[in-house]
């Protein structure tokens, strides 16, 4: 090996220059993504949201969506959590005995029924009350853990990653051209492997 190849000043390196992913494409695996990139992506994203928006059909599936999503939680959260606590609280407290549950559950009916009927409206409207506290905490609670999906953004999605996969692969096409070709490529490292041996080199300075 030739000593001027490991000179300080040699351009070239030792190290004969390999073929690497990074030659093959237009941007490297650990580098960011370029801003332009980023905003044809939501301008594209954007602007199929604007197209599929007045589709009769993707519409009706939107509104049919909502309805079904917004009964749910309703019927979950007023429907099944009120009425489970009216029987699971009382079951603690009965020490899970369904008789002495069932016991103080008609000597309760029996002392509502005896009492007058301003007793009786006070105690409606108290479970009503509780009932109501109850539904609304869990329908908010609901929200927040379970969002609604739009039928939009599921349609964008899926659109958006067709148009990512035909990006990258118009990209890829681009990159393979004949100006990174494996054949060009050999012979810019062939010419870079001839300038290390070459004694002008020397005279260069980093």
């Amino acid at each position: 090996m030739s000593p001027i190849e490991n000179t300080p000043g040699n351009p070239a390196d030792s190290q004969t220059p390999k073929p690497s992913l990074a030659l093959s494409t237009s941007q490297a695996p650990g580098d960011p993504v370029p801003a332009r990139e980023v905003a044809a992506y939501w301008d594209e994203r954007r602007r199929y949201l604007k197209s599929i928006r007045k589709t009769p059909a993707v519409r009706h599936h939107y509104w049919r969506a909502m309805t079904v999503y917004l009964l749910r939680r309703v019927l979950w959260s007023f429907g099944f959590f009120p009425v489970f606590f009216a029987f699971w609280i009382p079951l603690v407290l009965a020490q899970f005995n369904p008789v002495v549950l069932a016991n103080d559950m008609i000597a309760l009916l029996q002392d509502f029924i005896g009492s007058n009927p301003e007793l009786q409206a006070n105690t409606l409207s108290t479970l009503v009350i509780a009932w109501a506290s109850i539904g609304c905490f869990f329908l908010i609670f609901d929200f927040v853990l379970s969002p609604f999906h739009s039928p939009y953004e599921y349609e964008a999605d899926v659109y958006m990653r067709a148009w990512e996969h035909q990006y990258s692969t118009t990209d890829a096409a681009l990159s393979t051209s004949p100006n990174t070709s494996p054949n060009t490529l050999t012979s810019s490292t062939a010419s870079n492997s001839l300038l290390s041996k070459t004694p002008s080199n020397t005279a260069e300075a980093p």
